[in-house]
């Protein structure tokens, strides 16, 4: 409503906040799209803006703990930030599949080589392999490049009805998908096996939504907090098989040229982290073929994903394609 009114609009007939950052973020543009076609309103703007550079990190230190049950058992062993927890999962992934540090790294290093081409990105140097495993660790087996960044940013996305896009000057992207849903995370977990994600129980609803599956797909803008949550997304959306994530990325199927390029802009790796607002971006220049030298070759269809499950135990993601 603080908006609305510094905007001053008088009548506002639609509003949503969600609570819970990168997991929430694809459910806002699912929701606002039930909205549209309920017929609640004409144009809704989504955005997410963040100062987490220049103030301080969602999640970080130097601010109250999380306020759930779980912290306080959590604390007093000093376990309560996101690399500490998503590295527990990635170590967990390594011990049950043999992932090594170097899939991690092959992640990394793709995605800065489309970052380089992407004049928005934060982080547009080179970077090889060796450079990445030369990196000091943050909480092991995460280095400095398995981590995202901390960034100032904002993302706005406008959505409107199909009819009325059509008649818009850009080519219109369409939602054929949207999903969201969740049930374990970090703090209570009710799954024997964490590496496996929420993302796993959602995606069979998504794509039966969306009439498509894991090869019909052009590229995928996956959530990376951490270079492991694309590994695991990569396994547990289809792209492989469970516990192949780390042969699949030293492969390069997720690079440029590859079979399923992913994170075209660089991600929250390269680009910048704005809670996944900027992967849906990233994927509607995608589809519109407005790239420039990052450009997927005559993309139709896209995945984007919001955090797949962990800490906040709630996920969601998105089918997009390109419209006539």
């Amino acid at each position: 409503m603080v908006v609305a009114q510094s905007l001053g609009i008088r009548d506002l007939r639609f509003h949503l906040d969600q609570f819970g950052g990168g997991s929430v973020s694809h459910a806002m543009v699912g929701q606002v799209a039930l909205a549209l076609h309920a017929g609640v309103a004409d144009t809704i703007v989504c955005y997410r803006a963040l100062n987490a550079r220049s103030g301080f990190r969602m999640g970080g230190t130097g601010r109250p703990l999380v306020d759930a049950v779980e912290t306080q058992f959590q604390a007093p062993y000093g376990y309560f930030t996101p690399p500490q927890q998503f590295a527990m999962e990635a170590r967990a992934h390594m011990a049950r599949y043999g992932t090594k540090s170097e899939h991690f790294g092959q992640i990394a290093v793709a995605q800065r080589e489309f970052a380089r081409d992407n004049e928005r990105a934060m982080m547009r140097g080179p970077m090889t392999l060796d450079d990445y495993l030369a990196a000091r660790f943050v909480v092991e087996p995460f280095r400095l490049f398995d981590c995202c960044l901390e960034t100032d940013g904002a993302v706005a996305l406008v959505l409107t009805r199909t009819e009325r896009a059509r008649d818009l000057r850009q080519v219109p992207v369409l939602i054929r998908g949207a999903a969201w849903g969740g049930g374990q995370n970090l703090y209570s977990n009710q799954v024997s096996d964490t590496t496996r994600t929420a993302a796993a129980d959602m995606a069979p609803r998504l794509y039966s939504m969306a009439g498509v599956g894991p090869s019909d797909f052009d590229l995928a803008e996956l959530y990376d907090c951490f270079t492991y949550s694309v590994l695991v997304q990569l396994e547990d959306y289809g792209f492989c098989a469970k516990g192949e994530g780390g042969p699949f990325v030293a492969s390069g199927a997720t690079a440029r040229g590859g079979s399923i390029p992913v994170n075209t802009h660089g991600g929250f790796l390269s680009e910048g982290y704005v809670h996944g607002l900027n992967h849906v971006a990233e994927a509607v220049s995608q589809l519109r073929r407005t790239a420039g030298a990052r450009q997927v070759p005559d993309a139709e269809l896209a995945l984007s994903t919001a955090q797949p499950g962990y800490v906040a135990g709630s996920t969601a993601a998105l089918v997009l394609r390109r419209g006539a």
